[in-house]
Order: structure tokens, then C-alpha cells, then sequence
């Protein structure tokens, strides 16, 4: 189980259908809901604010989230936050998608099924509608994200839905092997291409 903290006599919450990563740091007011997938090296930092991770989000690999007294980080239902993003004090609502290395900051929200482009910094009480694509630092809506874009973020979502299912089965501490095996078998699984390759297509 990840490293988990009570301060001021309040523990965090997880799901028993969630996965949190023995390296994932949770620590007082921080609620991990169903079958939510947390990452290697994330924080939820839940020593000012609450902190909220609502059923079938995902905060990947070294995501930090806080916030101030007596407020809310909240990241909704399928919410989908991408290596080392910040979200401090805001909300990411509804199967939206905040990318690589973004920073979220106090009182801002993003609108449902939106998408924050990689190392976008959006301002302190920003307020994106729906289906915004937004980018930039600081970060602007640029136009209305697509179908298929929405299409692709909910594949991508759902890959780490499964994968919750998959660590919850399989992942276990071992020993490194000392040399590669050149018939080394590949992860079994398929997964969602690249946005890239998806809009090469």
C-alpha cells in the first residue's frame, strides 16, 4: 500500500477497487475514489485542503495536488492528469484531460471534456467552458476540441481504468533480472495510440 498519513486526526480514504502505488504519498484530507488509478511518486498532499479523486480519474506519475485551508482539488469522474502535472486548489471537471507537466492553479476550473495541452500554466481563477482545447502560458482556449479528440481522450482514460485491474492482479516487488533476454516477451496489453499517429491516420 502507498505511504499514507493522518495529520490532525484525519486520514485519507482509498476505494478497496482503487490502485495507489507503494511510492504514492497520501497524506490527511485526500480521498481516492473507485477504481481510480494513482501513480508512482504522485502526492496528495491533504494537510490545508481536501483533496479529491472522483471514480475512474487517473493522477499519473509524479503529480502533485494541494490546495489552501478549507478548500477543494477536485478531479472528477474520468478525469485523466498526465505526468507531473499540478493541480492546486482547482477543479478539472468531468472526463476532462489535463497533460504533461501542466500546472492548474487556485480557483480554476476546466470545463468538462476539455483538453490542457503539455505545460500549459492556466492562471488562478480561470474558468474554461466544455470541450475547450487549451494551451499555452499562459494557458488560452484556442478552439473547441473534436469528436475524435474527445474519442481519444476516453480511450486513453480508459487504458488506465484497466490498468487499475491489472496492478490490482499482477504488480509485485521482485528482484531485477541480471541479463536481456533477447526472446523477452513485450507487456500484453493494447492500448490507445498516440494523438499524433490517430490524427496521421
Amino acid at each position: 500500500m502507498a505511504l499514507v498519513y493522518e495529520i490532525d486526526g484525519v486520514r485519507p480514504v482509498v476505494d478497496p477497487s482503487a490502485y495507489v502505488h507503494p511510492t504514492a504519498v497520501l497524506i490527511g484530507d485526500a480521498i481516492v475514489g473507485p477504481e481510480v488509478y494513482v501513480g508512482p511518486g504522485a502526492s496528495m498532499r491533504g494537510d490545508f485542503g481536501r483533496l479529491i479523486l472522483e471514480k475512474g480519474s487517473n493522477l499519473q506519475d509524479n503529480c502533485v495536488m494541494h490546495g489552501f485551508p478549507e478548500g477543494e482539488t477536485v478531479v472528477e469522474e474520468d478525469g485523466h492528469i498526465g505526468h507531473g502535472a499540478v493541480l492546486h486548489g482547482c477543479v478539472v471537471k468531468r472526463n476532462a484531460l489535463v497533460g504533461m507537466n501542466s500546472v492548474v492553479m487556485d480557483g480554476a476550473v476546466i470545463g468538462e471534456e476539455s483538453i490542457v495541452g503539455a505545460m500549459a500554466f492556466v492562471r488562478a481563477g480561470q474558468v474554461f467552458e466544455p470541450r475547450s482545447l487549451i494551451v499555452g502560458m499562459p494557458a488560452r482556449r484556442i478552439r473547441a476540441v473534436t469528436d475524435a479528440e474527445i474519442e481519444w481522450k476516453g480511450g486513453g482514460t480508459r487504458d488506465y481504468q484497466n490498468l487499475v485491474g491489472r496492478c490490482l492482479r499482477t504488480m509485485k516487488a521482485v528482484e531485477p533480472l541480471t541479463e536481456f533476454d533477447p526472446d523477452r516477451p513485450r507487456v500484453p496489453v493494447q492500448s490507445t495510440r498516440p494523438l499524433y499517429k490517430v490524427k496521421k491516420a
